[in-house]
């Protein structure tokens, strides 16, 4: 039932009739706002401003807007370490997600959660997770919830390479095609857990191919850097989902441009790799996608990266202005009402 993704084939008015031009440069400003908001907070990073780990999600921003985009309001995702893209992709203020990283009370989570740990419950963000793969119980939770309540809504748990031979990953395949739950499981396969990579660690070319194992349709999308070839995978495969069959796995390739983290230099990739990547710019290939098929003028691309810019910069004063969270507050929202 695997099978892969294949090249946009759609003209530009068929394009327009699944996305006017408002959403498809809504789509471009997300992408715009993950790679200038996780650039700001590199730069923070290094002037020793934020505590905590933090993953970034520059050179990935097309794996996760695409995939958004398709669901609806209402539906939900699960996240993992490297979620800035999906929570800024879900719609979260980017105030207080900037005020969440550096550790502010007026932050998503009240400053006690961190780069890891944000959840955006009004947006349909389940949360980030520290733990590798642990976002997958919850989706398949989430997607029961939704089942038994009849609801109409879907899940997607997003995850990456490194969590593909954790135990849950593949309980939690087996239990959500068992009872057909309502959940897409989606790994974006930058190429490395921290500094391995995933070729090193599966005996098969790609893992969308574990899908047939449970009985359930597997996609390969070969250029994740390109959103609207995300997009496209994810609207066919929400209406699948939707409409109660089960659940699927996709998987894209796509590339991180910084290490693992910020405590990692990347020496285990060669900068010719680096490279050769940094060219398949996700927001370059959108913005010229919209340049050729007339969709957009390069002044309005402009207007938006600069318009992005600066509210990421709103966001940094934001959070700096605000107070840090007080000794009592340990001690609030540590068991559910």
């Amino acid at each position: 039932m695997a099978s892969k993704s294949k090249e946009s084939t759609k003209t530009t008015d068929t394009i327009k009739q699944a996305l006017s031009k408002d959403e498809l440069l809504t789509m471009h400003r997300q992408m715009l706002d993950i790679r200038n908001f996780d650039n700001k907070v590199n730069e923070l990073v290094k002037r020793g401003k934020v505590p905590g780990m933090t993953h970034f999600s520059v050179g990935e921003e097309a794996a996760s807007v695409g995939a958004i985009a398709a669901i609806g309001e209402g539906d939900l995702i699960t996240s993992n370490h490297r979620g800035h893209g999906q929570t800024i992709a879900m719609g979260i203020d980017l105030n207080e997600m900037m005020a969440e990283i550096l550790g502010r009370a007026t932050g998503t989570c009240k400053g006690k959660g961190g780069s890891m740990h944000i959840a955006d419950l009004d947006k349909g963000n389940l949360g980030a997770n520290g733990i590798v793969g642990g976002g997958m119980g919850m989706a398949i939770g989430a997607a029961l919830t939704q089942q038994m309540k009849k609801t109409g809504k879907i899940v997607i748990c997003f995850f990456g390479d490194g969590a593909v031979n954790e135990g849950t990953f593949h309980e939690t395949l087996n239990l959500a095609s068992i009872w057909k739950l309502p959940v897409i499981f989606y790994s974006i396969n930058n190429m490395y857990g921290i500094s391995t990579p995933i070729k090193s660690v599966i005996n098969i070319d790609y893992n969308y191919r574990r899908a047939a194992s449970y009985g359930i349709p597997g996609y390969l999308i070969e250029d994740g850097n390109n959103v609207m070839d995300v997009y496209d995978r994810f609207r066919d495969v929400v209406a699948y989902v939707r409409e109660g069959n089960g659940p699927v796995l996709v998987e894209s390739l796509t590339y991180r441009w910084y290490g693992h983290s910020t405590s990692d230099p990347g020496k285990y990739r060669t900068k010719e790799e680096i490279d050769a990547w940094k060219k398949k710019d996700p927001i370059l290939k959108f913005s010229k996608y919209l340049i050729d098929n007339k969709i957009a003028t390069q002044k309005e691309l402009d207007d938006l990266d600069k318009a992005s810019k600066e509210a990421v910069e709103e966001a940094v004063q934001f959070a700096f202005s605000s107070p840090e969270p007080s000794l009592e507050s340990a001690f609030e929202d540590i068991f559910a009402p």
